[in-house]
């Protein structure tokens, strides 16, 4: 949000279609995608048509709540309930990923050792509970696991390096030092946008070279979910500062109201500390 004169009253919008219009988009979405799950032709079609339609819907949702803002609509009362509207859903954010985090933990120290202990010897006396590991029949084709060096560790540095240019662009922009904030803050989009290509280049690498798959036992699950889901995460937040930035080019936010660069940045400090769990708990280990 942008600081204008604020509204003494609570604003309510008026009546929209984008809520309608988005979730017609979701709703073609999601059954192209049952359809493209079970070999209907015209589905990824039909998928990508309704992506953009919902980006579409989304593109002017969004810019009418940036247009609210902009003329003073929105006051004190319009921003708390964006900032607990923000933590909530970086709170749900925090149990989605607590859920993978948990698969991982239970598939390591418990589902393993179950099929390592003395009764599960008598059916495949070869195993070895030992992570990572291809399962006890060797039904899953050999891979090598992911390690740490170098690229894990170069983007851990990356997102390390995105939060402290990320913080000093909002220190800038609360000291009213507009131009210092915009270079930093386009810094910190663009180290996002290098962790995803080096991202890339870590999955080529580690199908091609490594031969590790999503079809890799409960290993190969596990890492692609979580580090999949944490890149698409990084994707996500990479799109909110970039239009952060846009708009404080375009001369919005004020030093003493402006949250929507600061909810953007929960959102990407949020994801930085997901990627030290992640770099802990999946590459070392």
């Amino acid at each position: 949000m942008s600081g204008q004169n604020e509204s003494p009253y609570y604003f309510i919008p008026n009546p929209s279609q984008h809520p309608i219009a988005a979730a017609a988009g979701l709703l073609v979405m999601l059954g192209s995608l049952a359809g493209w799950i079970n070999g209907v032709s015209l589905a990824p079609l039909t998928f990508a048509l309704g992506l953009a339609w919902l980006f579409f819907v989304l593109w002017h949702w969004f810019g009418d709540s940036i247009g609210e803002s902009e003329t003073g609509m929105y006051g004190k009362r319009v921003d708390t309930s964006y900032r607990w509207s923000m933590s909530w859903f970086i709170f749900s954010e925090v149990m989605f990923f607590g859920a993978f985090f948990g698969a991982l933990f239970y598939a390591r120290q418990f589902a393993l050792h179950d099929l390592g202990n003395l009764d599960a010897k008598l059916i495949w006396p070869d195993f070895a509970a030992v992570w990572p590991n291809n399962g006890p029949s060797n039904l899953v084709a050999h891979f090598k696991s992911m390690q740490p060096w170098p690229i894990p560790t170069i983007n851990t540095a990356l997102l390390l390096a995105s939060g402290a240019t990320l913080t000093v662009a909002h220190h800038a922009l609360r000291d009213d030092h507009r131009n210092k904030a915009i270079v930093w803050l386009a810094a910190t989009v663009l180290l996002g946008v290098i962790f995803l290509f080096m991202q890339g280049y870590e999955y080529f690498h580690a199908y091609n070279e490594l031969n590790l798959k999503l079809t890799s036992g409960v290993y190969g699950s596990t890492f692609f979910l979580l580090t999949g889901f944490h890149g698409f995460h990084v994707t996500m937040g990479a799109l909110m500062l970039a239009v952060v930035l846009v708009r404080l080019i375009r001369g919005h936010f004020k030093p003493d109201h402006h949250f929507a660069f600061e909810g953007a940045a929960w959102y990407w400090h949020f994801v930085d500390v997901v990627w030290l769990g992640l770099y802990v708990v999946v590459y070392w280990l």
